[in-house]
């Protein structure tokens, strides 16, 4: 149990009491605090070990499907494919390049990386599990080669707080190449081989400054390029596929507007290419004599797509118009094709069209090809693939398909597959059954459900366990994917399911703005109609229903646990945004300016209250709740740890049931949990060895 302090906030007239304000440490250093989180850490510790060998089990169960020595697909960069390795044994990857055999013929979905005593050598570029050794947490967030492939800068973190420092090596001997760009964020780009763009944060971490620095001088004397001073917006840097232009974008929740930079020239600065208008969307990519222009708006919802030629930025054709029904996630340009990803109906697609030959106008698209796929629901993700070919590769999975990269000839319509997951220890995709089923929101709403479940084990009679998964923010797509770990619920009887609620992105734009801001609830109301609707189909029974969200899909489980306790038998919170209000009136805590188009900002009365209402923290009363696990992070910047110690000390001392209630601080990490293969397993053995125990089947 947790001291109380007695921390009075009002505004508005309405007094709130935060007994457990002292445990906000901004500097992770007082001992008091560090002291409580490592009680709870031991007590969490403790009330697990009685069942020490089932997480043991399921973490040896995790680790030994894991193919440890493997590579991804390699990918082709002009003379050489780049690939990672993972070594037996070991947590990181290395990076690795390999030449190819057949420089300067055309890309071919058939081509495979040399391999074999004849093959050229293989060259290990960096090893992260010699960066790692000084460090209790390692991440490489950008790895960018350099146009002639001869150097190249990354991005690591060694503390999971995610403030970055770069380093440039020369590829072939692995020595610096001057000294590294310190205290920046992992978006970066090279403009042309001698000269880096980078993003450098705020106070309150928000990327506000972007800068050019050249090879071989000074950080001190980089020059800025553009400094966004309104702290509803942050920037983001991109490359184009022709690699000719860097795109800078400044975005807030609702508006975007994009500079440009001419990479032969980046000396010469930025240029206004789209203008900064409330409420105006846009992204660009570019090819040829044109840029292309994704654009959303209030009447444009689910996006347009325009071209307009480098030579008059001011004059815009619309070549794929709005469809209220079809949302365009995305664009990639070759320089004969066109890719859209979209999303219809909740499920993304792949549409590519030709497009005319560079120097000839381009007008409206027609005729687009679709790629087809086997699977009811499935997830697609874009890949790098070669500007220059007609080779397209994209990433799929369903959640009984282990992550497969294709390589399609947007020719010929022939598909290669080059690279599926390999999952050990007998594992057959065809003995698990997918489907997507639709529950009914309290106004009419119809909420997509994505089920997987192991045909042989499964019931369907209301006995059979069940894990329902949700997130429903940020217009973020959390789309039916295979999810490794969750074999290890899947071969115990337990159904997997995602609820696709309002504030993702899965349906469209109107499905994240009907999940937002003075609507928030429906996300919460969604989620709670997704349970009831798989107890009354009978995929299971209340005592058999467990939950599980992240982030703000922590807000998510903290939300409905309040409003329908008995709904639930367990619960597992990570990284959960739990304490709304407090934070979204703070403007001195991390990402909170820009978070006020996406909740609200407090200080506004409607907001305010509207907030309360649903805020976790300030919702708890004495009730009985399920059985409940909370993780957090020490050094997260996004949710910080305070949050869910606030939520879990609080819980505590309210609640009347006798359910197990754990908190686990990570000391050595931040919001995306430890850095490690292997521990990240551990992380998901300790969540299914909870869960397993609370529904009693040890």
């Amino acid at each position: 149990m947790a001291k109380k302090v007695k921390h009075e906030m009002e505004m508005f007239g309405d007094l709130r009491i935060d007994n457990y304000y002292w445990l906000r440490d901004d500097s992770r250093s007082d001992p008091e605090v560090l002291s409580y989180l490592h009680e709870e850490n031991a007590y969490t510790d403790y009330s697990m070990s009685g069942i020490k060998p089932l997480q043991d089990q399921i973490y040896a169960e995790m680790r030994g499907r894991l193919k440890e020595d493997d590579i991804t697909a390699p990918i082709r960069r002009g003379p050489y494919y780049y690939y990672r390795r993972t070594l037996e044994g070991k947590e990181y990857v290395q990076h690795c390049r390999r030449l190819a055999s057949n420089i300067g013929a055309p890309t071919s979905v058939y081509d495979t990386m040399p391999t074999g005593s004849d093959a050229p050598p293989e060259h290990v570029i960096l090893d992260e599990n010699i960066k790692a050794q000084e460090h209790v947490f390692y991440t490489i967030d950008a790895f960018k080669v350099s146009p002639n492939n001869k150097l190249v800068a990354y991005a690591e973190d060694t503390k999971g707080d995610e403030i970055f420092t770069v380093h440039v090596i020369d590829m072939e001997s692995r020595t610096p190449v001057g000294k590294p760009l310190v205290g920046v964020t992992s978006d970066l780009e090279w403009a042309g081989g001698e000269a880096l763009v980078y993003t450098t944060r705020d106070e309150i971490l928000r990327p506000d400054k972007v800068w050019l620095h050249k090879l071989g001088t000074e950080q001190a004397v980089d020059s800025c390029l553009y400094h966004e001073k309104d702290e509803m917006f942050s920037l983001d840097l991109a490359a184009s596929e022709s690699k000719k232009f860097l795109f800078v974008t400044s975005e807030s929740k609702t508006t975007r507007f994009v500079f440009y930079l001419d990479v032969s020239n980046p000396g010469n600065g930025l240029n206004v290419l789209t203008p900064r208008l409330d409420g105006i969307d846009t992204s660009v990519s570019h090819r040829g004599n044109h840029f292309f222009i994704q654009r959303r708006s209030d009447e444009c919802f689910n996006s347009e797509l325009l071209a307009r030629p480098l030579d008059n930025t001011s004059d815009s054709k619309v070549i794929l118009p709005h469809r209220p029904s079809v949302k365009i996630q995305d664009i990639q340009l070759f320089s004969d094709h066109l890719v859209v990803y979209e999303r219809e109906n909740g499920l993304p697609r792949i549409t590519i069209y030709r497009l005319p030959a560079i120097g000839e106008p381009v007008e409206r698209l027609e005729g687009g090809r679709t790629l087809d796929f086997v699977d009811p629901i499935y997830s697609l993700a874009m890949s790098e693939s070669e500007f220059s070919s007609s080779v397209l590769r994209f990433h799929y999975s369903s959640m009984r398909t282990p992550p497969s990269v294709y390589d399609y000839d947007m020719n010929s319509g022939v598909s290669v597959l080059k690279k599926t997951k390999t999952v050990l220890g007998g594992f057959d995709s065809t003995n698990y059954i997918t489907e997507r089923q639709w529950a009914t929101a309290p106004d009419g709403t119809q909420i997509p459900i994505s089920i997987v479940y192991k045909k042989d084990l499964v019931k369907l009679d209301g006995s059979d366990p069940l894990f329902l998964y949700g997130y429903g923010s940020y217009e973020m797509c959390i789309d039916p994917s295979f999810e490794e770990s969750s074999l290890s619920l899947l071969d115990r009887g337990f159904i997997y399911a995602v609820a696709h609620v309002r504030g993702g992105g899965e349906m469209g734009r109107q499905w994240y703005e009907n999940g937002k801001l003075l609507k928030k609830k429906n996300t919460f109301t969604d989620f709670i109609a997704s349970a009831e609707y798989l107890v009354e189909k009978k995929y299971c029974s209340k005592e058999k229903l467990c939950i599980e969200g992240r982030s703000a899909g922590g807000l998510l489980i903290g939300a409905v646990l309040n409003m329908r306790p008995d709904l639930f038998k367990a619960a597992v919170a990570g990284v959960p945004f739990v304490d709304v209000l407090t934070t979204m009136l703070d403007p001195t805590i991390p990402l909170t300016t820009s978070e006020w188009e996406e909740w609200g900002d407090p200080r506004e009365e409607e907001f305010y209250f509207y907030m309360k209402s649903y805020s976790p923290l300030d919702n708890i009363k004495a009730q009985n709740y399920p059985a409940i696990l909370i993780t957090a992070g020490l050094h997260d910047t996004r949710v910080m740890y305070s949050e869910p110690a606030k939520f879990v000390a609080k819980l505590r001392d309210v609640k009347t049931d006798d359910n197990v209630l754990l908190f686990k601080c990570e000391l050595g990490a931040g919001h995306f949990s430890k850095s490690g293969r292997f521990e990240r397993l551990q992380e998901h053995a300790l969540k299914y060895a909870f869960i397993v125990k609370t529904l009693d089947m040890v």
